[in-house]
């Protein structure tokens, strides 16, 4: 019985600490989320209303993400402290459904991060061609770029201008905001994996222990 309760104990600490983690993991993917939201470079490039809005949609499934993992990490620890089979159950089961919810989004993501990128290109090459000066000299200067391969228009592409070519610089600046969240969603997939096994551990051990006792 005492060995059965200090296994108990050791895997509800265990599961109480990931679900601490789980929710700092939250805090992250939350704060991740609003800096691709809000980052002044990503607004400013697509602050139009005519923008691409399929980079954003991804953001947007990463921000309710980390609400969600953030409400479930907290009501984790209260399951596990209260030795609740009731909602250590209902924990897995967010859990899970979080969990399908981010392979659903990495899939969208994978899925559509060529087109993302397109889209911004071709935004920015009918700015080009339709002298839009403004939106232009935007991402000239924030991705340190001006023009294309092909094109490199006077009023827009001095001397002074730097030589990369603005098609290039949009590919590689969002292809390393896509790969963040990539990095973000496979670390936190990996720690849902771990919760789910601690939570029903723990229910056994809670279910057993009574059964003992």
């Amino acid at each position: 019985m005492s060995k059965v309760q200090g296994g108990m104990k050791c895997v509800k600490y265990l599961l109480f600490v990931f679900n601490f983690i789980f929710w700092l993991s939250g805090s992250l993917v939350l704060a991740v989320g609003l800096w691709l939201r809000f980052d002044p470079d990503t607004a400013n490039l697509l602050a139009e209303s005519d923008a691409p809005y399929n980079f954003f949609i991804a953001v947007y499934i990463l921000i309710g993400a980390g609400g969600v993992m953030m409400l479930v990490g907290f009501f984790g620890c209260f399951g596990a402290v209260r030795e609740s089979q009731c909602l250590l159950g209902s924990f897995f089961a967010c859990l899970l459904v979080i969990f399908g919810a981010e392979v659903a989004a990495g899939v969208f993501g994978f899925l559509n991060k060529e087109k993302i990128i397109e889209d911004v290109k071709n935004y920015y090459e009918t700015a080009l061609r339709n002298n839009n000066e403004t939106l232009a000299s935007m991402y000239h200067e924030v991705l340190q770029c001006c023009g294309t391969e092909s094109s490199r228009p006077p009023e827009l592409c001095t001397v002074d201008s730097p030589e990369k070519d603005c098609v290039t610089a949009i590919e590689n600046f969002f292809n390393e905001k896509l790969f963040i969240i990539g990095y973000v969603g496979i670390g936190i997939a990996g720690i849902m994996i771990i919760g789910m096994i601690f939570s029903m551990v723990l229910c056994c051990a809670i279910r057993n222990s009574r059964e003992v006792i």
